[in-house]
Order: structure tokens, then C-alpha cells, then sequence
């Protein structure tokens, strides 16, 4: 288990770390959770989600996803989420909304998202990959590992050891 945000942000150089503005929510077992971050840009549409998240997760894979912080709908539910625990993703991470709050606390993969809402989004599959995506608080570029937990959420360029 990693270690608590708070506890990395106190032992880490000013600087070394950015954090993300505290709108995130966690709706999942999961108390944190940390992954090289594979980056998507979708608005409304999780057609492209679903296409990476039935890609093997690697074990420690973070998956963030930039929805434009839209509340009109929900890019996640209980559905993908068991799909990325099946395929060994570490987490999502949703700047937009999730539903099934009640199942996806049953997951074991970490659910991180700024709100929920019950309506289904499109399934078109538009949208961008492995781009730089501005996050509230901190403009996430690839490569860089994300760490989560219920105080905070943490940008780094390397993964913390």
C-alpha cells in the first residue's frame, strides 16, 4: 500500500510534487491508489474508455480521465470499473462524474471522481489518448504517476519510491 498523500507531500522537496485542487471524491474500497497515468480526453462520451479499459492494466496502471468536468453525465460506472479490476488497472481517476456508488464500493480498483450522476453518456468512442490533460489544479502530461487517497490527489514526474 502506498503511503498516505499527506505523509509524501511532508517528505518531498517543495516542488518535486503538484497537487490537484480537493474535488475529487473516492467511490470505491479502494482508500488509494497510485499508477503511471494513461491519459484520455473525452467530453460526454466513454466509448473510448471502454476501449482502453478492456487493455491489460499491467498491475499498477492508473487510468485518468479528462471529461472537461462535466456533471451532465456519468463516464463511469460499476460495469467498467469491473472490467478495469478484471484487467488489472490500479484506478480511475475522473475529472467528470461516476454512477453505482453502491456497487463500485464492492470493486476492488480505485474510483476517484469530482461528482456522480445517473445518466449514461454516449458510446461514440471520440475523443484523445496519451495527451496532456489539464486536470483542476495541475496540467498532467504523459508519463507522469498519479497518487490518490481520501485527502488528496498527487502529480509526479516518477514514480515516488
Amino acid at each position: 500500500m502506498q503511503p498516505p498523500t499527506c505523509a509524501t507531500e511532508d517528505q518531498l522537496a517543495l516542488g518535486t510534487l503538484r497537487v490537484m485542487e480537493p474535488v475529487f471524491h473516492l467511490f470505491s474500497r479502494s482508500e488509494c491508489f497510485s499508477g503511471e497515468a494513461v491519459k484520455l480526453r473525452v467530453f460526454e462520451d466513454n466509448g473510448l474508455v471502454r476501449t482502453v479499459l478492456e487493455e491489460k492494466g499491467a498491475g499498477r496502471l492508473l487510468r485518468q480521465i479528462d471529461a472537461g468536468g462535466s456533471l451532465h453525465c456519468a463516464l463511469a460506472g460499476a460495469n467498467l470499473s469491473q472490467q478495469a479490476e478484471q484487467n488489472g488497472w490500479a484506478g480511475i481517476l475522473l475529472n467528470g462524474c461516476v454512477r453505482d456508488t453502491l456497487e463500485l464500493n464492492e470493486i476492488n480498483v480505485g474510483v476517484a471522481a469530482i461528482a456522480t450522476n445517473p445518466r449514461r453518456c454516449q458510446r461514440v468512442g471520440s475523443g484523445e489518448r496519451d495527451v496532456a490533460v489539464q486536470m483542476p489544479g495541475a496540467l498532467v502530461h504523459p508519463g507522469e504517476w498519479i497518487y490518490a487517497d481520501s485527502d488528496d490527489v498527487l502529480v509526479a514526474s516518477a514514480a515516488l519510491k
